[in-house]
């Protein structure tokens, strides 16, 4: 075969066209013609009548065929070898369908597939597919393909000879996989449908009549009306067998009311979309196989396969489609965990002043435990490790005695805002929703306040302390004046600020996703009414522990992995030669702090120090932005917010900013009386 200008010579591809190649070169030349009919128009050239160039192309390849019965014969013997030798199975069962029902698996095999080159030697057309049709466009233009052009293409292959019952052999080459594929999928959908994990989750009225059982039966009679030619049996055994698909779709989708009220796990999702798909493939075999001229509905599934293909291939889509409930319901329990970090009146301003001034006295501690671990020299990991115990036990000591961090608000509170937006179509429904905003910047301005207001002079205090009964600071003059090296504005300090605020978000996240964990297996009822944890603890006190851990369990997960991820991942980075720190409003403030302890009044002389006080408001402001983006930009994809009406959001919050900036701030004055 020749090439000319890139594009594949037709005259040399029919030339070459021969039944006795072997079957890769039959299908290597398969191939070659394909990429014939999708090459790019030369310039200047355009489709006639709107038509895609390979439906043209297709048209140019029969009037050619047709004018010359020696190049229509050698493409329709190299055409029925092609389907004497290929099983079509594959494609029209297994093709757009995970072999293992689980996400991960799925995944792993979509990873295989992008970055492992395929094979033109094989018997699987399912295999085969992707190299005949590459490029997601090919939907477009096989969707195209009129009517009477798929009649004359049919024409063209079809083999003269039939079988002892008058049917082309050409149709049953076709038909019979065809056959074979629905009673693979009814089998992959009966036995999903009966299987523990869905069939505990499903409605019970739409289960009554035990739709999945009756499947296979059903499909059965179907098959054989087909194989007989019984178009009595077939009408009303086919209209049974799709009214039985339906009522499986119907069954399956309602688990979904189930997992939003006791938790998503990823797998059942997956789980419930592969039964859902193999139901609309079953659908569309029926089609091809009772329709008078299948061509049409050979078209259609040719161009579904196509784009099936190409979807399974995408990572970023299968991410997208089957996190989607996750993503709500994990922003959904942080909404429910961030309304507690929201401030509405006066009274609740005050109290989050009081309880983040204990957040601030706690990390306080933490910052003198920190300079501690770092005298004692430690290798990397060792010390990233009990860094991250010492951020842990600090936070989760905060989380505890009901205290609060500034910095851990934002993940948490942008889902709670999220959550309102069920509606903003009226204008009423928009001014309540910036008033959560300006409600969450307050609650936020007033964490870091009482957070910075008591770690400062704790600080100091420890350190004159350290100087009144030992003579010398608890963190030293060495350690002060690295802490004035690092914290320094044009340092690298902005960008740790922001990657902070990623941990932070990250953070939130694995506390919605542990609470969703918890709530999907049942731990709390595993709790509460295990008859072991019963026996040991008594019934009361068993239920009292099932109540605390469920109130719970999203703080500490959010704590503990909060603490980990700063201690561990700057190491791990390092590790890999990746050169990046933490850097956090309130530990960063309580380190200046104690270089202030320990370098005394002199510090104020060098402009070191005032630098990277300076840098302490970029910290917060990072710190907070960043955290909060993310969650935001997760709880608003999950909510499903389009752009049109992010864009509205932002346009009355700037209105809100300009007319009254006080209430971002400070609480609502108390009304006169």
């Amino acid at each position: 075969m020749t090439k000319q200008h890139g594009n594949w010579d037709l005259t040399a591809l029919l030339n070459a066209a021969n039944a006795k190649l072997t079957r890769a070169q039959r299908h290597l030349w398969l191939v070659r013609l394909l990429e014939w009919l999708r090459h790019p128009a030369p310039r200047g050239s355009e489709a006639e009548g709107g038509q895609p160039l390979p439906v043209l192309r297709l048209r140019h390849l029969l009037q050619m065929l047709e004018r010359n019965p020696d190049s229509a014969r050698a493409v329709r013997d190299i055409m029925t070898a092609f389907w004497r030798d290929i099983d079509a199975l594959g494609l029209f069962a297994y093709v757009g369908f995970a072999p293992r029902m689980v996400l991960w698996g799925e995944l792993a095999h979509s990873m295989r597939q992008n970055l492992l080159p395929g094979t033109v030697d094989t018997a699987d057309l399912g295999e085969l597919f992707h190299l005949l049709f590459p490029s997601p466009d090919d939907e477009q233009w096989l969707l195209a393909i009129d009517e009477d052009l798929l009649r004359r293409l049919g024409d063209v292959l079809t083999p003269a000879l039939s079988d002892a019952d008058g049917a082309s052999i050409a149709d049953t080459r076709w038909r019979q996989p065809m056959l074979d594929s629905v009673t693979v999928l009814v089998s992959a959908v009966r036995a999903t449908g009966l299987s523990a994990p869905l069939r505990q989750r499903m409605s019970p009225e739409l289960i009554t009549d035990q739709p999945f059982v009756q499947l296979a039966r059903a499909a059965e009679r179907v098959t054989l009306a087909l194989q007989e030619h019984d178009d009595v049996a077939l009408k009303q055994d086919l209209q049974y067998l799709r009214a039985l698909l339906e009522a499986c779709q119907r069954a399956a989708l309602s688990t979904s009311e189930h997992l939003e009220a006791h938790g998503i796990s990823v797998d059942i999702v997956f789980e419930i979309d592969q039964l859902v798909r193999r139901c609309q493939r079953i659908e569309a075999l029926l089609d091809c196989l009772v329709s008078e001229s299948p061509q049409q509905e050979l078209a259609r599934l040719a161009a579904d396969l196509v784009r099936v293909v190409h979807e399974q291939r995408s990572l970023g889509g299968l991410f997208a489609q089957h996190y989607s409930m996750l993503a709500r319901k994990v922003a959904e329990r942080s909404a429910a965990t961030g309304e507690h970090y929201i401030t509405r009146t006066a009274a609740e301003y005050r109290d989050m002043l009081f309880r983040a001034a204990g957040g601030g006295g706690a990390i306080a501690i933490t910052t003198f435990v920190k300079f501690a671990l770092m005298a004692l020299t430690l290798s990397a990991f060792w010390a990233g490790f009990w860094a991250g115990v010492n951020y842990a036990a600090c936070f989760v000591l905060i989380h505890v005695l009901h205290w609060t961090v500034a910095t851990k608000q934002p993940a948490m509170t942008a889902p709670a805002m999220a959550h309102k937006l069920k509606s903003i179509d009226q204008e009423a429904e928009l001014e309540d929703f910036v008033d959560e905003v300006a409600h969450l910047l307050r609650s936020q301005f007033a964490g870091i306040v009482g957070n910075l207001a008591m770690v400062i002079p704790v600080v100091l205090a420890g350190q004159g302390l350290g100087w009144l009964l030992l003579g010398a600071p608890l963190v030293g003059r060495h350690d002060a004046e690295h802490v004035l090296e690092t914290l320094h504005l044009l340092g690298p300090t902005l960008f740790f600020s922001a990657f902070t605020g990623v941990l932070l978000f990250a953070s939130s996240l694995i506390a919605g996703w542990a609470e969703n964990w918890f709530v999907f297996h049942r731990l709390d009822s595993a709790i509460a009414w295990n008859p072991g944890l019963v026996a040991r603890l008594g019934e009361a006190r068993a239920q009292r522990w099932a109540l605390w851990w469920r109130n719970n369990i999203s703080g500490l997960a959010a704590n503990i992995s909060l603490g980990f991820l700063l201690g561990l991942v700057p190491v791990l980075l390092a590790f890999f030669g990746v050169g990046i720190e933490v850097r956090h409003v309130t530990l960063s403030t309580g380190q200046l702090a104690a270089a202030v302890g320990a370098l005394g009044v002199d510090v104020f002389r060098l402009s070191a120090f005032w630098w990277c006080l300076a840098s302490i408001p970029f910290i917060g402001l990072l710190n907070l932005g960043v955290s909060f983006w993310l969650a935001l930009k997760v709880a608003l994809r999950s909510r499903g917010v389009k752009l049109a009406d992010r864009a509205r959001l932002r346009g009355a919050i700037w209105r809100r900013l300009r007319t009254e900036p006080r209430s971002f701030v400070l609480p609502p004055r108390s009304p006169k009386i």
